[in-house]
């Protein structure tokens, strides 16, 4: 079955807590803190692979958890690390978050990603000593692995995009030039999924094809099937437009799918443009003449239109031809465009912390602050203490002072707990 859209979850594994432990031995007197850390969550990782052609393992795969880090032991050992949850997904799959935006792209072989990151481990009382603080009785508790909702969208890598109404005969052009083996009938929708071959066109080079189910007026309204299946040209250098030279109108038939193009969530109709009338082998070239002039009427000046036949052969080579021509200009001029990109520098936040008034209590928000907070277990006055104590150097309590905090008011650390001023 071809599935291409699922929405999964992914939770990353939870950090292991540290521990609090003290040396223990004979002869051996005061012998220390030696409570180990925490072994790291594993992260989810999605890896593309030529060996997936589907995302259909996630249809009844909905929940894909890593493995959690174990708690560390007495005598500083060190708590298990999580094992990471690594997916296979097809060549060309498109990791989206719940609002649309994309993740990762992944584009090629064995590419990796990671989703959903790993809690760190907490740090056991052995990680506390200092010359101040010789015995300390506090450790951290493992961070939380991240939890997310995820959207995968295979979108196929071809050169050539084969569009068309039904029956214009893209299945039987995929057939007839390449490897693919795809369902020919006389009937609209034979096609129900996209199909993809490879075309030798001579010299060394070859082109890769995609067919994807006949569009129809009013697809972009889900007619027929839809124009769900274009997210499989979005990565094409050039489309290659199908019109049965049998029509009864061919200027209708080209208009009807340059509006369909447009319609696309993705404005297709600027992509580069080939044009074919198919089926030609019983016409003669004076009616061939009259087709390819009254499309180029409608066309853009460069929009080639050719006459081919898949029974016979007639102008296959020569399409062939140019549409290598047009991929080796397209995916040249992408590269260039990739390397004049500038890199996009990212401000860390990380220090930021603010102050805010809810309700009549005092709320402490940023993100290295809450970090802390969640590794705290508010259950022991000696992992608050550490608390407060970070929140002294970061300059918070003077904050909290400032704006009119009185002793013992609690002071809510973004969603994890109070601590009092």
């Amino acid at each position: 079955m071809f599935v291409d859209k699922v929405t999964v979850a992914v939770n990353a594994g939870d950090g292991g807590n540290g521990a609090v432990s003290f040396r223990h031995e004979k002869f051996i007197d005061r012998g220390g803190p030696d409570g180990g850390d925490g072994g790291d969550g594993g992260d989810v990782v999605v890896q593309a692979s030529y060996n997936q052609n589907t995302l259909a393992n996630f249809r009844y795969q909905r929940l894909i958890k890593a493995q959690s880090g174990t708690a560390g032991l007495k005598r500083r050992k060190h708590g298990k690390t999580g094992d990471d949850e690594v997916i296979q997904v097809p060549v060309g799959t498109v990791v989206l978050d719940m609002e649309g935006q994309m993740l990762v792209d992944l584009v090629s072989e064995h590419q990796q990603a990671v989703v959903a990151a790993g809690g760190q481990g907490g740090f056991g009382n052995a990680h506390f000593v200092s010359s101040v603080r010789q015995a300390p009785r506090v450790a951290e508790k493992g961070e939380r692995g991240q939890s997310k909702e995820l959207t995968l969208e295979l979108k196929m890598i071809a050169d050539v995009g084969l569009v068309g109404l039904p029956n214009a005969g893209k299945s039987t052009l995929l057939a007839a030039i390449s490897n693919a083996r795809p369902e020919i009938a006389d009937y609209p929708f034979t096609t129900l999924t996209p199909n993809l071959g490879v075309v030798d066109v001579g010299e060394g080079q070859s082109l890769l094809l995609a067919d994807i189910p006949g569009l129809i007026e009013g697809a972009s309204q889900g007619k027929g099937l839809g124009d769900d299946f274009l997210r499989h040209l979005e990565r094409t250098s050039v489309l290659l437009h199908l019109i049965d030279a049998y029509q009864d109108d061919v200027v209708t038939a080209y208009k009807t799918i340059q509006a369909e193009l447009k319609a696309y969530q993705v404005d297709m109709s600027k992509r580069p443009q080939m044009v074919a009338l198919t089926k030609v082998e019983g016409l003669d070239d004076e009616i061939i003449d009259d087709l390819k002039a009254s499309l180029a009427k409608v066309a853009p000046k460069s929009v080639k239109i050719v006459a081919i036949s898949s029974k016979s052969g007639q102008g296959i080579k020569e399409m062939l031809f140019d549409l290598a021509k047009t991929v080796t200009r397209r995916r040249k001029a992408e590269a260039r465009n990739k390397k004049e990109e500038l890199p996009v520098i990212q401000l860390t936040t990380d220090q930021k912390w603010q102050v805010d008034m809810v309700d009549d209590n005092f709320v402490v928000t940023g993100h290295r602050i809450e970090k802390f907070a969640a590794k705290t277990d508010f259950t022991s006055r000696h992992a608050v203490d550490r608390l407060r104590d970070i929140m002294k150097k970061m300059g918070i309590l003077r904050e909290l002072q400032r704006k009119g905090a009185e002793p013992g008011q609690k002071v809510r650390i973004g969603g994890y707990g109070s601590v009092e001023y």
